[in-house]
C-alpha cells in the first residue's frame, strides 16, 4: 500500500499548489478508515516541500516517487522513496526518511536519541538505525529487492529543519556505524544529498522500477530465514522432551504435506502455565526457518512479542514475529506454517475502532488466521483467557477448522518444566480457585520443592522479593488489578498508586508512558529489565513471563465468602475498565487472572492477601 505515486514533474505540482497534503490525507481516509492526526498532516506539508526542493537540486526528473510506502502487512510506512537507474543502468531505489527535528539530547539505549516530538520530549531511533530497519526489511521481505534482477536499495535521512553540528548527539561516536550504513544529511546539506542521490538516480527511467517495486511480493528471503534460524539457535539450549517432542515433529510433518501436497491443517497443543508452550514455538520457528519454510511467529501480546523480538534481534524480530491482526490482508495461503502462542489471546475479529467501515468484516479472527497458512499451528492454555474479549479456546479452534477445510489434531502437554516441576501446584491452584475439579484439593508442601509461602505483610512479601532478586534470581512482585494506574509524573518519574497500609510502589509503566525517568523500564520490557523489581506487574505485563520468584498481593476484587462457601468477584474493588464490564463473566475472569499471577514463579511463590477470611481459606487448604 502507497498513499501516493508519481514523477517528480506530478510531484512538483502537487506541492507548488499546495495540494500534496490534502492528497495523502484523502488516500489515507479512503485506504485506513479514518482521519490522520493534525501532526502528520503539518509533517506533509512541511517535509514534502522540502523534498521538493531536494528533487529540484538534484534535477530529478525522469524517475518515480513513492509516498508513505507501507512494509506489508506491518503498520510502518516510508516517508518517500526515489527510483531510477545508476549511471551503470542498474535499476536502483533511494528510501528518504524526513525529519522535522530541531534539537536532539543523548540517550541511555543503544541506538536512540531523545527528541520533542509530539508535545514532550520522547526517546526515539536515530535516524540512520531507523531507516537503516527499514531497508533491511525491505531487503529481507520483498521479492524485487533479493530475487535475480534485484533492485538495488539504498537509505538516507533528511532532518531538514537542522544545522550540521559534528558536535551534536546524532553525530556522537557510538552512532559512527549506523551513519556509515545510512548517512543522515542536514538542511544545510542539501547539495550532498542530493549528489547522493545522482550517484544512484542519475540515469532516470524510475517509473519501470517504480512499478516494480510497487508490484513486488511479500514474502521472507532464503538469507533472512537462514539467520533467523541461526538466531534462535544461539538463543536455545532448552531439550524437548516426551510429548514436547512429539508435537514437534507432528508440526513439522504438517508442513512438509501442507508444502509438498498442498494439504491445509490446523494442530492445536494445549498446555498449562510451565508445560513449554513457548519455548516449543520458538524452536518451531528456527527449524522451520532452517528448512526454507515461510515461517511467521505471531501472538496477541505486545510485551511478550517485543521481548521476543528482543532476543532474537531486530532483524528477525521486526519480520517473522508478529501480531494476531497483522494478517488480514494476506492472500489465502500466503504463509507455510504460522505459529500462534498464547492462542486464548484470540479476538473475536482484527477489527479496531480504526478500521475503515467499508473494510470491517465479521470474518472471525481465527478464520482469518487459518485461512492465511498452509498450516497453522495454535499453542493455547483454555483458562487463561483473563479478558472479556479474547475467545480463544481449543473448541473454538476445531470449529474454525472445519469450517475452512483443514485437518485438525490436538496434542496436550504435561510435563512441568515451571513451579520446579510440580504439576500437583498448578492442580493445587486451579482446584482451590474453582476452575477445575483435580485431584489436589490440598497443596503438601513437605513433598514438593516448590516454595509457597503465605506471608503475613506486603512488606514481608516486598522484602522476600527482593531477597531473591538480590541472591541474583529473577523475582518481581505481582498484584491484582485492585489500584488505579496514574500516568507518569512530568520529570517521568511513577506514581505509587499501590497502597497497602503505609506501603506503597507503582505499577510497571504504561505502555503509551513516553518519556521516563532513569531507571525505569518500558512497559513492554517490565518483565525482563533487572528494575523491574522496584514496580508492582500487573497480569497484562506477567503473563507470557516466568521468573524464579513471584511475589502476589492478592487484591479484594476476588474474596472467599465462609457463609456461602463459594468466590466472590467484587468489580467495586477492582480497576480494570474492561473485565469489570464483563457481567456475570467477572468473578471466571478474575479467578483466571490470579491464576496467571500464582504459576509465575519457577522456583517459588509469596502471597499476600488483603481479605483476612480469603487468606485463612488458602490457608486451610496447605498442609
Amino acid at each position: 500500500m502507497k498513499l501516493y505515486a508519481g514523477t517528480p514533474e506530478q510531484f512538483r505540482a502537487d506541492t507548488q499548489m499546495h495540494r500534496i497534503a490534502e492528497k495523502l490525507r484523502a488516500e489515507y481516509v479512503a485506504q485506513i478508515g479514518h482521519k490522520p492526526g493534525p501532526s502528520e498532516v503539518a509533517s506533509w506539508q512541511n517535509s514534502l516541500q522540502a523534498l521538493a526542493l531536494l528533487i529540484n537540486q538534484a534535477k530529478l526528473e525522469d524517475h518515480g516517487v513513492i509516498l508513505e510506502y507501507q512494509l506489508g502487512n506491518t503498520s510502518k510506512r516510508l516517508d518517500a522513496m526515489l527510483t531510477g537507474r545508476s549511471s551503470t543502468s542498474a535499476e536502483n531505489a533511494v528510501v528518504v526518511e524526513l525529519k522535522q527535528w530541531g534539537t536532539t539530547a543523548p540517550s541511555p539505549a543503544e541506538g536512540c536519541v531523545e527528541t520533542f516530538v509530539g508535545q514532550r520530549i520522547r526517546r526515539v531511533l536515530h535516524p540512520s538505525v531507523q531507516v537503516g530497519g527499514y531497508q533491511q526489511w525491505l531487503l529481507d521481505n520483498h521479492a524485487v529487492f533479493y530475487d535475480t534482477d534485484a533492485v538495488g536499495l539504498t537509505a538516507v535521512s533528511y532532518l531538514h529543519n537542522m544545522q550540521f553540528d559534528p558536535a551534536g548527539e546524532l553525530w556522537s561516536e557510538r552512532h559512527t556505524e549506523s551513519l556509515s550504513a545510512n548517512p543522515l544529511f542536514t538542511g544545510d546539506q542539501s547539495d550532498k544529498l542530493a549528489a547522493f542521490l545522482n550517484q544512484h538516480l542519475s540515469a532516470g527511467d524510475g517509473i519501470p522500477v517504480m512499478s516494480r517495486v510497487l508490484e513486488s511480493k511479500y514474502r521472507p528471503s532464503r538469507k533472512l530465514l537462514e539467520h533467523t534460524a541461526a538466531m534462535i539457535a544461539a538463543q536455545s539450549d532448552f531439550v524437548l522432551l516426551d510429548e514436547q517432542r512429539v508435537a514437534f515433529e507432528s508440526v513439522l510433518a504438517e508442513a512438509r504435506a501442507g508444502y509438498h501436497e498442498a494439504k491445509k491443517s490446523v494442530v492445536v497443543i494445549q498446555g498449562g502455565p510451565g508445560t513449554g508452550k513457548s519455548v516449543i514455538a520458538l524452536h518451531l520457528v528456527g527449524e522451520l526457518a532452517k528448512l526454507g519454510y515461510n515461517a511467521q511467529h505471531a501472538t496477541g501480546s505486545k510485551a511478550f512479542t517485543e521481548n521476543i523480538r528482543r532476543v532474537v534481534g531486530r532483524r528477525a524480530g521486526n519480520s517473522q514475529f508478529r501480531y494476531f491482526n497483522q494478517f488480514g490482508g494476506m492472500q489465502p495461503n500466503d504463509v507455510d506454517v504460522l505459529i500462534l502462542d498464547e492462542a486464548h489471546r484470540l479476538r473475536e475479529t482484527s477489527a479496531s475502532r480504526f478500521t475503515p467501515r467499508a473494510k470491517r468484516s465479521d470474518l472471525k479472527q481465527v478464520d482469518e488466521l487459518i485461512g492465511a497458512a498452509k498450516t497453522s499451528v495454535f499453542f493455547i492454555d483454555d483458562l487463561q483467557g483473563v479478558r472479556p474479549n479474547e475467545v480463544g479456546d481449543t473448541a473454538l479452534i476445531l470449529e474454525a477448522a472445519e469450517r475452512n477445510g483443514a485437518e485438525a489434531s490436538v496434542f496436550e502437554l504435561e510435563t512441568q518444566f515451571r513451579l520446579a516441576g510440580s504439576k500437583a501446584f498448578l492442580n493445587w491452584v486451579d482446584h482451590t480457585l474453582g476452575l477445575d475439579e483435580t485431584a489436589t484439593p490440598i497443596w503438601e508442601a513437605g513433598k514438593e520443592t516448590f516454595d509457597f509461602q503465605i506471608v503475613d505483610s506486603v512488606e514481608q512479601l516486598d522484602a522476600m522479593t527482593r531477597s531473591k532478586a538480590d541472591e541474583g534470581q529473577s523475582a518481581r512482585l505481582t498484584a491484582g488489578f485492585c489500584w488505579p494506574w496514574s500516568d507518569p509524573e512530568p520529570d517521568g518519574t511513577l506514581v505509587n498508586d499501590v497502597k497497602v497500609g503505609d506501603w506503597q510502589m507503582p505499577w510497571n509503566a504504561k505502555p503509551d508512558a513516553g518519556r521516563l525517568a532513569p531507571g525505569i523500564p518500558p512497559s513492554n520490557f517490565w518483565a525482563s529489565n533487572p528494575n523491574g523489581i522496584n514496580q508492582v506487574g500487573c497480569v497484562y505485563t506477567a503473563q507470557g513471563f516466568e521468573f524464579d520468584y513471584v511475589g502476589v498481593i492478592f487484591g479484594r476484587d476476588l474474596r472467599w465468602d465462609p457463609a456461602s462457601q463459594t468466590w466472590i468477584g467484587d468489580s467495586g474493588a477492582s480497576h480494570d475498565s474492561i473485565v469489570k464490564r464483563s457481567g456475570d463473566r467477572f468473578t471466571d475472569l478474575v479467578k483466571r487472572t490470579y491464576r496467571v499471577l500464582l504459576t509465575r514463579g519457577l522456583r517459588g511463590c509469596y502471597v499476600y492477601f488483603e481479605d483476612e477470611p480469603t487468606r485463612q481459606q488458602l490457608a486451610k487448604r496447605t498442609a
